[in-house]
C-alpha cells in the first residue's frame, strides 16, 4: 500500500484520537469548572452518553474524506478546524453553550490558516466582524433568540472562510437549526417558549463546506 493511498487513514485516525482523548476530556473539564452556565447540569452524563461513539464516527468519515483531496498544510488546518467543529457542536448539543475557551484558540487558528496558507486577510478578518455585527444585532432584536456563543460563533467562522463562504454557511445554519426547530415543536419534544441551540447547525454546515470545498 502506498503512502498516499495511507493518507486518508492515518488523517482519520488521529482526528479519532485528537476527538476522543483530549477533545472529550476538554470538554469534561469545562463542564466542571463551568457548571452554572450550563443549561442541563444534573443531566451532564446523560446528554453526554454517546458523545465519544458520536466524535469516533463522525472523526474516522470527515478525516478520511478531508484527506482525499487536501495536502500538506491545507490538511493539517482542515483537520484543526475539523476538531474545533465537531467540539463545539458537541457542547451546544449537550449544554446549549459554546465556550470561550474553545472559541479563542479556535479564532487564533483560523488568523493563522488564513496567513499561511496566503488567503485574503483583510476579506477574512471584515468576515469576522461583519459577520459577528450582523449577528449581535440579530441577537438584540430577537431578545435572546440568538446567544452570545453564535454571535461569537459566527465571527470565528468569518475568519476561517472568509466572505465567499460564510453567507452560504449562514444560510444552510439557519435553514438546518429551522428544519430542526420545527420538528421538535411538530413532535412536542420541545415548546415555543423554551431554549434552541443553533450553533450545531452552524457548525454541521461549516463542516459540509469543509469537506466539499477545503479550507
Amino acid at each position: 500500500m502506498s503512502s498516499l493511498s495511507l493518507l486518508p487513514i492515518c488523517a482519520a485516525l488521529l482526528l479519532i484520537l485528537a476527538l476522543v482523548s483530549f477533545g472529550s476530556a476538554w470538554i469534561d473539564t469545562l463542564y466542571a469548572g463551568s457548571r452554572g452556565i450550563l443549561s442541563f447540569p444534573e443531566g451532564i452524563r446523560q446528554r453526554a452518553r454517546h458523545r465519544r461513539l458520536w466524535l469516533s464516527l463522525l472523526g474516522a468519515s470527515c478525516g478520511f474524506h478531508l484527506a482525499g483531496f487536501l495536502q500538506g498544510e491545507a490538511l493539517f488546518w482542515g483537520l484543526l478546524a475539523l476538531f474545533f467543529l465537531l467540539l463545539i457542536t458537541c457542547t451546544d448539543f449537550e449544554q446549549y453553550v459554546i465556550f470561550d475557551a474553545m472559541l479563542l484558540p479556535f479564532a487564533l487558528a483560523g488568523l493563522a490558516a488564513t496567513l499561511l496558507l496566503g488567503m485574503p486577510v483583510l476579506d477574512h478578518l471584515l468576515s469576522g466582524f461583519l459577520g459577528g455585527l450582523a449577528f449581535l444585532l440579530l441577537a438584540i432584536l430577537t431578545r435572546g433568540g440568538i446567544g452570545g456563543g453564535d454571535v461569537k460563533l459566527i465571527a470565528v467562522l468569518g475568519l476561517w472562510f472568509g466572505s465567499e463562504r460564510l453567507p452560504s454557511i449562514v444560510v444552510l445554519g439557519l435553514l438546518l437549526g429551522g428544519l430542526a426547530a420545527l420538528f421538535l415543536l411538530l413532535s412536542k419534544k420541545k415548546k415555543r417558549q423554551e431554549a434552541f441551540a443553533y450553533g450545531p447547525y452552524f457548525c454541521l454546515a461549516a463542516i459540509f463546506f469543509l469537506l466539499t470545498e477545503g479550507t
